[in-house]
C-alpha cells in the first residue's frame, strides 16, 4: 500500500525531525521548503519535512521575544498606501445609475462601495490579527486554547462578505462591460472554473486552519509539510493566484461594469496584502 508520508528532502537528505514531538521545538530550514514559502522557481521534487542542519529556526515565542514595533509595523504604510490609491481609483470608475434599481435597499452602485468598503475592513482586521498575534500573542492571552477558534470566526465571516456583496452587486447593477454577453458569459465561465477547484483545493489540502493564518498561532500548523494536492501541485499560492479569478467570472456571467471594478479591486488588494503583511511575516515564521 501506497504510504501518504512526503518523502524525505532531497536536498538536506533528511525525514522527520527529532524536534517535532514538542511546540517548544526549534526547527533547522529545509532548502526545499523556504523555496516554496518564498515562491522561487527553484521546486522540490517531492514535499519534505524541516531537518535537523547547522542552524535552526526561531520558535515562535522566539520571534516574539526580539520583536518590537517596527517589526509589527512593517510593510503598513505602504499597506495603507496603496490601499488609499486603489480606492481612489476604484470609487472614480465606479459608474453610477440615476434612478437606478435597489436591491435589499442598494443600488448596484451601493452594493459595490460596501464591497470595497468590506474588503478593506477585513485586511486591515488580518493585518493587525496577524501581527499582534505573531508579536504580542494577543488572541492567545484574550482566549487561551479558543484563540484560534475565535480567529477564525472572526476572519470567516468578513471572508464571506467579499463574493456575496460582489454577486450583490452584479445582480443590482444595470451598467454594461461590452453588452456582448456572447463573448462575456463563456469568458465569466472560464474564469469561474478554476476559481471553483481552487477553492475546493484550498479547503481539502491546504485546510482551512492554515488558509486562516494558523501557523500564527500554532506551532505544529507552522511545522506542517508543504502543500500538495489539487491546485497547489501547480501554483504556490492558489488561494490569490487562482480563487480570486472567480470574482472576474462573476463580473462577467452578470455583464456588470460595477461589479468587474469590485472584482478588480479586491484581486489587486489581496497582493497588496500578500506583500506588505505576509510576505513579512513568512519571513519571520519560515526564514529568508
Amino acid at each position: 500500500m501506497r504510504s501518504n508520508r512526503p518523502a524525505p528532502c532531497p536536498v538536506s537528505g533528511g525525514g522527520r525531525s527529532r524536534f517535532r514531538s514538542t511546540s517548544q521545538a526549534r526547527w533547522a530550514a529545509c532548502p526545499c521548503l523556504h523555496a516554496r514559502l518564498r515562491h522561487s522557481p527553484v521546486r522540490a521534487p517531492v514535499p519534505c519535512y524541516p531537518v535537523p542542519t547547522g542552524g535552526v529556526m526561531a520558535t515562535i515565542a522566539d520571534i516574539r521575544a526580539k520583536s518590537g514595533l517596527r517589526q509589527i509595523l512593517e510593510g503598513q504604510p505602504q499597506h495603507v498606501l496603496l490601499a488609499v490609491l486603489l480606492t481612489i481609483g476604484a470609487v472614480a470608475l465606479i459608474a453610477p445609475v440615476p434612478d437606478a434599481p435597489r436591491l435589499l435597499g442598494l443600488t448596484g452602485t451601493g452594493w459595490a462601495t460596501l464591497s470595497i468598503a468590506l474588503a478593506l475592513t477585513h485586511q486591515v482586521v488580518v493585518a493587525l490579527g496577524f501581527r499582534l498575534q505573531l508579536h504580542r500573542a494577543l488572541f492567545t492571552r484574550l482566549f487561551g486554547a479558543r484563540d484560534l477558534a475565535i480567529w477564525t470566526a472572526i476572519f470567516m465571516p468578513l471572508l464571506a462578505a467579499r463574493p456575496i456583496t460582489l454577486i450583490l452587486t452584479g445582480w443590482a447593477d444595470t451598467v454594461p462591460i461590452t453588452g456582448l454577453r456572447w463573448l462575456e458569459i463563456p469568458l465569466g465561465l472560464a474564469l469561474l472554473a478554476p476559481a471553483i477547484w481552487g477553492m475546493h483545493s484550498t479547503l481539502v489540502h491546504f485546510t482551512l486552519r492554515r488558509a486562516v493564518g494558523g501557523d500564527h498561532f500554532r506551532e505544529e500548523i507552522r511545522a506542517l509539510p508543504p502543500v500538495r494536492g489539487g491546485v497547489f501541485d501547480h501554483t504556490d499560492n492558489g488561494m490569490y493566484g487562482v480563487v480570486f479569478l472567480g470574482f472576474w467570472g462573476i463580473a462577467l456571467l452578470f455583464g456588470s461594469w460595477n461589479a468587474l471594478v469590485v472584482a478588480a479591486f479586491q484581486h489587486a488588494y489581496i497582493w497588496v496584502h500578500m506583500y506588505a503583511t505576509e510576505a513579512p511575516d513568512m519571513r519571520r515564521l519560515y526564514g529568508p
